[in-house]
């Protein structure tokens, strides 16, 4: 599963962050955020909620472009050994400049050649879609979108929001998607995680959107499974991350499988991997042992992604390359 080439659609750039990266930022910048991590090392959390306070404790070492840079060339070198071709990583302006759009330029700058050192490196693929965090507000997310729209182009190529599915409704961020729409960007969301079924009716009927993160809990709602399918909206899903959460117990009990026998278009990425301690091959192999998926299956999969990758044609057209021939 390691060497087999892979696209993956769904990963948070600082929650890619090997730990051992963000503890040598803690000490560089003197700061203590020695309760973010176990006796191990590892990202130690209990549930979504403090989940979410950890990884906003580990983002606040990450403080100049320089640091972004860094955590870049990391994150993309781990990518690389694990087969990913091509990858789509969330980048907030809210913690690269505050959601200043000239400050998040020069984030932007930095985070861009280093993907390009390691394009160079290990001919990796990368992309930007810039997301809100929906805890921090529908006005901290028109900030957000319109960073979005003052750089879109051949890097960002899109827009979307994670945070806490519990804050408020995906169409009270209907502006900041529409200001992301009209600059060219495609949009995915966060929804159907701890929102349940009606966070991704809501995501397709006030955002418009065409994909979904997880998306998993549109299993509770058959019309919902069928809605899915006739639109062809394609779901990020990460089924580790899932489990590591307590959405479902085990791979086995994760609706992957049944969503996908239903006509909806799946994909599978980490999300944030060294927090969930997982990466692309161990996705796979659970995959591969819990519904007796084999090649094929995972590179129809990757081929979905390709399809489904907010990049130009010609991107596209040398990922296809890639997974056909590799």
């Amino acid at each position: 599963m390691k060497a087999l080439p892979k696209v993956e659609l769904h990963l948070h750039h600082e929650g890619a962050a090997p730990p051992a990266f963000i503890r040598q930022l803690a000490y560089e910048r003197k700061v203590d955020i020695s309760r973010a991590f176990d006796a191990e090392g590892g990202y130690a959390f209990e549930g979504f909620q403090h989940f979410l306070q950890v990884y906003e404790a580990a983002t606040s070492v990450l403080r100049t472009p320089e640091d972004y840079a860094r955590l870049t060339k990391a994150v993309l070198e781990d990518r690389a050994e694990d087969g990913v071709i091509y990858c789509e990583t969330f980048l907030s302006p809210d913690f690269c400049g505050g959601g200043d759009v000239a400050a998040w330029r020069d984030y932007l700058a930095a985070i861009v050649e280093a993907a390009k050192q390691a394009e160079a490196a290990h001919g990796i693929l990368w992309r930007g879609v810039v997301t809100a965090v929906r805890h921090f507000g529908p006005e901290q997310a028109k900030r957000t979108s319109l960073c979005a729209a003052e750089t879109a182009g051949d890097w960002i190529t899109g827009f979307g929001m994670g945070g806490d599915e519990t804050k408020g409704k995906q169409g009270d961020f209907a502006y900041a998607f529409d200001q992301a729409r009209e600059a060219g960007l495609r949009l995915t969301t966060h929804a159907g995680e701890f929102g349940g079924p009606e966070s991704v009716w809501e995501a397709i009927r006030d955002l418009h959107v065409e994909r979904i993160g997880h998306g998993v809990r549109a299993i509770e709602d058959a019309r919902l499974v069928e809605e899915l399918a006739a639109r062809q909206i394609t779901l990020e899903v990460c089924p580790g991350s899932n489990v590591a959460l307590g959405l479902y117990k085990d791979f086995a009990a994760h609706p992957i499988a049944r969503l996908r026998d239903a006509g909806v278009k799946i994909t599978v990425s980490t999300d944030d991997p060294p927090f969930f301690h997982t990466n692309l091959p161990r996705e796979y192999d659970m995959l591969a042992e819990s519904f007796g998926w084999d090649e094929s299956d995972f590179r129809a999969l990757n081929q979905t992604a390709a399809e489904a990758a907010f990049c130009d044609t010609e991107t596209r057209a040398r990922i296809m390359k890639k997974l056909e021939t590799e």
